[in-house]
């Protein structure tokens, strides 16, 4: 019987290869390897229908050597303890390869946000930054939306808090809308700052981009930007995109926002005209030259990898390679542009919000846009040239820059 897959377990699968490759002494590897804090909480929420109903909910604080937690929060079904772990210590890697002075991060609820009212949701939301607001502060952990949370879930959450606390705090939560401290540009940041890494990954290996097909494996909020982003900045050509219903394609092109419209509009992509239907896994086995996994974890595994064409997987979610997936991957010479690095683009301009909160002064869309393209330009070199020093593939070569950085504020604290 196959083993289940747990993404804690992977994530510190990679974290102890980066560690032994860095020769790090034990004490520091068994720091970085695990959560500095967890806080469980069971929530009360009265329904609609006048009943109390009891959620569980989690919040991880992963490693806050360069700086306070910062991570999202997702509102999931089957969502676990060792999901929020693994998100968290991923978060730490992502801020600490784009050089940002935040730590690593998450929290997560049990709970599917289909089933509930607008004013479920949000006694919902109050009723867990009530619950975890003792470790919350622009000096300790600042949340952000993820999966299935959004701006008006982040305003509700910040207002619980600022009631709370009984003065302002615009910067404890990021991801807010524009009218309550929110920054222009971070709509579409996770997808913008990944065509920036892509781009440069295009430069370095002497890829052509213009014109070539790419396909976009969830089609949320970072696939439809990336779909989009694709064409208007890169120039190529989306030929097939997929959401949980399944996908579709069409190798003479589709237009992106033709496609995005109309998912809006119906709320699937199943029946879009002038396309084929196919399956998420049929949409993995296009021979395209950038395949976006965009979707959630484990999507590229041993029996998926095996039937991937592309030449670039930019990975837009968390964790959608399993190690098993990374070796097959990497033994056909696809370029892994790892999530990590790739997706960093959200927690960037989530940062770039934290520091215009902070000055009460507020970046023009042009200047958020560039300062992102700045970082994830600096973040894709320093990745690259480590990976040229040590011979090895990028995301073994982002978790050496990362790993290092976290280890050496570490030290300097005195904490190992």
């Amino acid at each position: 019987m196959a083993k289940a897959y747990n993404p804690f377990e992977v994530a510190q699968e990679h974290v102890d290869k980066a560690t032994k490759a860095l020769g790090l002494d034990e004490a520091t590897s068994e720091l970085l390897r695990n959560p500095q804090r967890e806080m469980w909480v069971t929530l009360p929420v009265r329904m609609d229908d006048g009943k109390v109903k009891i959620f569980k909910g989690f919040r991880v604080q992963y490693n806050t050597a360069r700086g306070p937690a910062k991570g999202g929060i997702r509102w999931y079904p089957t969502e676990t303890i060792d999901t929020v772990r693994a998100l968290a210590c991923w978060m730490t890697w992502k801020t600490s390869v784009v050089d940002i002075p935040l730590g690593g991060g998450k929290g997560g609820i049990i709970c599917n946000p289909k089933e509930l009212s607008d004013g479920e949701k949000e006694r919902l939301a109050r009723a867990y930054i009530r619950a975890i607001a003792p470790i919350l502060g622009i000096t300790k952990d600042v949340p952000a939306p993820d999966v299935y949370t959004n701006g008006q879930i982040m305003a509700w959450m910040m207002d619980e808090f600022e009631t709370i606390m009984q003065e302002k705090h615009p910067g404890v939560i990021t991801g807010k809308p524009l009218a309550i401290g929110g920054s222009e540009g971070r709509g579409d940041a996770t997808a913008r700052g990944g065509i920036y890494v892509l781009r440069e990954a295009a430069k370095a290996y002497n890829i052509d981009l213009k014109n070539q097909p790419f396909a976009v494996q969830g089609f949320g909020n970072a696939g439809q930007f990336a779909a989009t982003l694709g064409e208007s900045i890169l120039g190529m050509k989306l030929v097939a995109a997929s959401d949980s219903k399944g996908g579709v394609y069409n190798p003479e092109g589709i237009d992106a926002q033709t496609l995005v419209n109309y998912k809006l509009a119906n709320g699937s992509l199943k029946g879009f005209p002038g396309a084929k239907e196919i399956t998420n896994e049929e949409l993995l086995a296009l021979p395209v030259t950038v395949l976006i996994p965009a979707a959630m974890e484990n999507t590229i595994n041993e029996k998926t990898a095996a039937t991937v064409q592309c030449k670039i997987s930019l990975e837009l979610a968390n964790g959608p390679t399993t190690p098993e997936g990374d070796k097959i991957l990497d033994s056909k010479g696809v370029i892994v542009l790892p999530d990590y690095l790739a997706n960093a683009g959200g927690v960037t301009v989530s940062y770039f919000e934290q520091c215009q909160n902070a000055q009460n002064f507020y970046w023009s869309l042009e200047e958020v846009q560039q300062r992102l393209d700045q970082k994830m330009t600096k973040a894709f070199k320093a990745v690259y040239d480590m990976s040229q020093e040590k011979k090895t593939n990028l995301r073994d070569a982002a978790y050496l820059v990362a790993v290092k950085r976290v280890a050496d504020a570490a030290k300097l604290r005195g904490w190992c």
